[in-house]
């Protein structure tokens, strides 16, 4: 996976109102921990950061205020999932496993769909225990001999050197399935429609209720 750099500076003042004043700023308040040391308040520039979220990068060498090799760890978004408030920053070395999400993509046409299938694309990403410095960008999974009824699960995923699967490998990462048929809708028969429902016996006859 590549690296990317992103410049954060120290960030003196916490609390609400200093928060606030940061974001009316265009930046960001994030967090560097790990490795036994002490955690740094910073900021980042919300441009530089949305950009870096946009690429799908997770490690990161930090320069300015700090300087770290580290993930990109929890990212708290407003509700609209529109806005990042905030970003946690991980210290790593290159060679220290972690446990990261990777996303999934396919490739390929699946054959299963021609054969009149539903192709259900399920798990979209899955963890995996590797290097920092060997987080691959994503898994790529082949649907070419995919037919109907079939199923690709998370253990027969193509994985990287030095990486482990962390998720179930019996969860299914996309499978062709049997299209739904619809149940004919019941008419009622000639006579009967809007009939109640007879419960505990028949229902009485106009001669019977002369007798």
């Amino acid at each position: 996976m590549s690296t990317e750099t992103l410049a954060v500076e120290k960030r003196e003042q916490i609390g609400t109102n200093a928060v606030r004043k940061l974001r009316r700023e265009g930046k960001v308040p994030a967090i560097l921990y790990g490795h036994g040391k002490s955690n740094e308040p910073l900021a980042v520039r919300r441009d530089a950061l949305v950009r870096l979220l946009d690429s799908g990068v997770k490690l990161v060498k930090l320069q300015g205020g700090a300087k770290a090799t580290a993930l990109v760890r929890d990212v708290a978004w407003d509700a609209f999932g529109i806005e990042v408030l905030h970003v946690d920053f991980n210290r790593v070395s290159l060679k220290e496993m972690v446990e990261v999400e990777v996303p999934v993509k396919l490739r390929g046409e699946a054959p299963g769909v021609a054969e009149g299938g539903l192709l259900e694309f399920v798990t979209h990403s899955v963890t995996l225990e590797c290097p920092a410095g060997e987080i691959p960008e994503e898994l790529d999974v082949n649907v070419g001999d995919l037919h109907l009824g079939q199923a690709i699960h998370a253990g027969e995923l193509a994985l990287p050197e030095h990486a482990q699967l962390v998720s179930n490998e019996h969860d299914v990462i996309v499978q062709v399935s049997h299209p739904t048929a619809e149940e004919p809708e019941e008419v009622p028969a000639e006579g009967t429609e809007g009939e109640p429902e007879v419960v505990g016996g028949k229902r009485k006859t106009e001669e019977d209720e002369e007798s």
